[in-house]
């Protein structure tokens, strides 16, 4: 009894892929050079911080060049081969189900059956998407403003620092998360996740990957030989691959 209880033990803390190498890279370097994004504009509006830093038009041209970089790395991850998984990934956080729209409500949060991201982490992703594409165009209006009207530089200043202030508070409760969530954090550093956290707490998107190996439809990704689904656009049933005894009770759900 003993031996089997450990071998469940250790089945249940079995690595379970979550994330492959192109996404993890693509995090990091995007949060990266959001911190300096962040660091460059908090020096060019701070006043005390600015005397510290000193060297404002060496500041301001590392800000410019690091903003026009910021949409650089999705773009990449979007188009290579190997970033199929992030792919599928941008696919799932653009579909809402009943369950995530439950989700927002605390007392319900107990009973939900979520994917591999919750509501939470799929407005942070939405957020930040259009964060990218407002503080591109906005700065961009303020960099090269000769051809744009006044009225419009000074609206592109003001959402440019209202901008920045919401990214401040989203990012430091994104942080305040994670750290929060330490198997979720390893994931976005290891690539995996213990398996009991995977089928605790994201039930429908083990069962999903559950269903995809018994099926054999399976998609390796990166060098991690991430298992996965080829998830579509439409729902696709799990029910049956699903172990109907499992103690999250997903057994005939619907992704």
């Amino acid at each position: 009894m003993a031996s089997r209880a450990k071998s469940e033990m250790r089945a249940a803390n079995a690595p379970f892929p979550r994330f492959d190498r192109v996404e993890r890279a693509l995090h990091w370097t995007n949060a990266t050079l959001f911190f300096i994004l962040l660091f460059t504009g908090a020096s060019l509006k701070i006043g005390g911080l600015a005397a510290l830093v000193g060297r404002r038009e060496t500041v301001k041209t590392i800000h410019v060049y690091t903003g026009l970089a910021l949409p650089v790395p999705v773009l990449i991850a979007i188009l290579i081969p190997a970033g199929r998984q992030f792919r599928r990934d941008l696919g799932r956080i653009n579909r809402w189900s009943r369950d995530d729209e439950r989700w927002w409500t605390r007392q319900n949060r107990k009973h939900v059956q979520l994917g591999k991201f919750n509501p939470g982490q799929k407005a942070n992703a939405i957020f930040i998407g259009a964060a990218i594409v407002i503080m591109l165009m906005s700065g961009s209006i303020m960099r090269w403003f000769k051809p744009f009207p006044d009225s419009w530089r000074t609206g592109a200043t003001f959402v440019h620092d209202s901008m920045f202030l919401l990214l401040l508070l989203v990012i430091a409760g994104h942080i305040l998360f994670a750290v929060n969530d330490p198997d979720s954090l390893r994931s976005m550093i290891r690539g995996w996740v213990p398996e009991q956290w995977a089928r605790r707490e994201r039930p429908v998107w083990w069962a999903e990957v559950m269903s995809a190996r018994a099926g054999g439809d399976v998609e390796a990704g990166a060098d991690e030989r991430l298992a996965e689904a080829r998830v579509g656009t439409g729902e696709v049933a799990v029910g049956e691959a699903v172990d109907a005894g499992a103690a999250d009770g997903v057994g005939g759900l619907e992704l």
